[in-house]
């Protein structure tokens, strides 16, 4: 594998699997321990919407990508808080108008258009040095924001209820999780993909939860095995010639599958 790194895009790739596991697995844990999973594929195809309308206006697709997912997140939530519907089926209708956003951009799309088939399923291996710095910003970014309100997101991830009875702003906090994870998700587009993000961002964190009720060991898990699984898929990918951001996804799964096995709280259970 060492000498796999010899060449310049090979690096380039590590290093996009690295910050892209890393920041999936730590949004992915938000996600999961709030029991809002669908709410990353309804972000995720806000964020692939969104780079599909860049390309089509002949932006950074990275722009659009960022700016339609924070906008996903921003809305959701007021559509749940506040109309009558469950949360569930506000993240449905929302996850419908997305989806048709994207195939219709798609659809106005002159045909052959390699950029658009990147969004599709990632193109880790010619990720730019460009792409590597923001997600790296990225991910610097959320790491010292969870560090400086490490208490705050613990109790409104485990206890948002409980967390606004104790004067904590839980809404604020909550939105602003959202908020990252739509960032995290769309600067993640180029090295994973639209289509398979979502798994990269649920299967790292859902595996750690397998395996610790300590939140910051749960974080530590899901940031371990969203970079275990870039790296895996990569090194896989490269060895069988197959597609890097389908084999990543598989490589999570694999690790999730292990994880249910090895569960302590699955054998408590038992």
């Amino acid at each position: 594998m060492m000498g796999l790194l010899q060449h310049e895009y090979l690096q380039n790739a590590a290093l996009a699997g690295f910050f892209s596991g890393a920041l999936c697995g730590i949004v992915g844990v938000f996600l999961v321990t709030m029991q809002a999973s669908f709410l990353g594929i309804c972000i995720a195809h806000a964020a692939f919407a969104g780079a599909l309308l860049g390309l089509l206006v002949e932006l950074n697709p990275m722009l659009g990508a960022v700016l339609f997912s924070i906008a996903a997140a921003a809305v959701v939530g007021p559509i749940a808080d506040r109309g009558a519907l469950a949360p569930d089926a506000a993240i449905g209708v929302l996850f419908s108008v997305m989806i048709g956003v994207a195939f219709l951009i798609l659809g106005m799309m002159p045909s052959g258009r390699p950029e658009a088939l990147s969004l599709f399923w990632g193109a880790i291996l010619t990720v730019s040095r460009s792409d590597i710095i923001v997600l790296g910003a990225v991910l610097l970014a959320v790491v010292a924001l969870l560090t400086l309100f490490f208490r705050q997101v613990q109790v409104v991830v485990c206890h948002r209820a409980i967390a606004a009875a104790a004067g904590i702003p839980a809404t604020l906090y909550f939105y602003g999780m959202l908020c990252a994870t739509g960032v995290s998700i769309a600067v993640s587009l180029p090295s994973v993909g639209g289509l398979l993000v979502y798994s990269l961002v649920i299967n790292p964190a859902a595996a750690a939860y397998q395996l610790t009720y300590n939140f910051k060991l749960l974080l530590a898990l899901a940031v371990l095995f969203g970079v275990a699984s870039c790296w895996i898929g990569l090194a896989l990918s490269y060895v069988f010639d197959a597609p890097a951001g389908a084999v990543i996804v598989l490589a999570s799964a694999a690790l999730f599958a292990a994880a249910c096995v090895f569960s302590p709280k699955r054998r408590r259970r038992a």
